[in-house]
């Protein structure tokens, strides 16, 4: 298929006895945001590794661009871009040295310059990178990804240990690449940074691909658009949660419970009754609209980030 930009069949990769990647299949369409959702340790970081030429797999197939990276990787390493989970750049540079740098890497490619006024570090173009602050050398390490003018770009988790205003920054790169008709794969373990961002979302956990869908297809498999997370003591036992119009399963949470349902204004008023009618008492209780970390809990019941 023309359309089939990045893909994976039956992809393995083990350390010893921990399995990082164990039998997954993958397929990225040109154009598309594709995103790979899951908490650390899940094996995300590994994959697109390897579907990035850095790390061998122990079986399975990979497909960039139609190519391998066993027989076409010096044209790959052309068409890509690659801005890891963290990048050491040459501190002792100036931004715009490491940008002429990088460029030289590529037999063509963006102009310097002008990349940096796009990624608003123009500014910053005299000032050696070690100077920087963090979300502006994430900047400079997507920069450095797009100087290539790739068809294709990688970012393993972009935004970790970002300011809200840099993430916010980094989000409208990406969807200035895309509006070029680029194609972006990442990682990530931000719920709200999958939704806004990606077309299609892969949740991996234990190296195992557990569910694969748009963002809303992904919340819809919860069959309930609300949430309430409650505690109370002591705790509700699970057959007096079922009693709740509109139920759709819980999952535990510490002393209390994630209750899936229809209607927050039928269920919280049956919930407080269904406590207080088994001889308890209320402690916390908060709703929100249903999300891809609801999900990965009700698949997993663990949490998506790491504590």
């Amino acid at each position: 298929m023309d359309d089939l930009v990045v893909s994976c069949k039956g992809l393995r990769k083990y350390y010893a006895d921990v399995k990082a990647v164990d039998g997954l299949d993958l397929s990225v369409i040109r154009g598309e945001c594709f995103g790979l959702l899951g908490p650390n340790g899940a094996g995300k970081t590994t994959t697109i590794e390897i579907l990035e030429g850095l790390t061998p797999a122990n079986s399975g197939e990979v497909r960039v661009l139609g190519m391998s990276w066993s027989d076409d990787e010096r044209e790959l390493r052309e068409r890509i871009g690659i801005s890891l989970q963290e990048t050491q750049l040459n501190e002792k540079l100036t931004v715009l040295e490491t940008m002429r740098l990088f460029r030289s890497f590529y037999k063509s490619g963006l102009d310097p310059e002008e990349l940096l006024r796009d990624l608003s570090l123009d500014e910053k173009r005299d000032a050696r990178v070690g100077k920087l602050s963090g979300g502006q050398k994430q900047r400079l390490a997507v920069a450095c990804a797009l100087i290539g003018d790739p068809e294709v770009l990688f970012l393993d988790e972009p935004t970790t240990g970002l300011d809200p205003q840099s993430r916010l920054q980094l989000w409208e790169v990406v969807a200035r690449f895309r509006a070029k008709q680029g194609t972006v794969l990442l990682t990530t373990h931000y719920m709200e940074e999958a939704e806004r961002l990606c077309d299609r979302i892969a949740i991996v956990d234990h190296g195992h691909l557990i569910a694969l869908g748009t963002p809303k297809e992904l919340i819809a498999r919860l069959e309930a658009p609300n949430v309430i997370e409650f505690t109370s003591d002591p705790i509700v036992a699970a057959d007096a949660l079922a009693e709740v119009s509109g139920f759709h399963g819980a999952t535990r949470r510490g002393d209390g419970w994630l209750l899936r349902v229809d209607s927050l204004a039928v269920a919280v008023p049956q919930l407080i009754a269904i406590v207080e009618r088994n001889g308890g008492r209320l402690g916390a209780l908060s709703t929100h609209a249903a999300t891809l970390e609801d999900l990965f809990v009700s698949l997993t019941g663990r949490e998506l980030r790491d504590v």
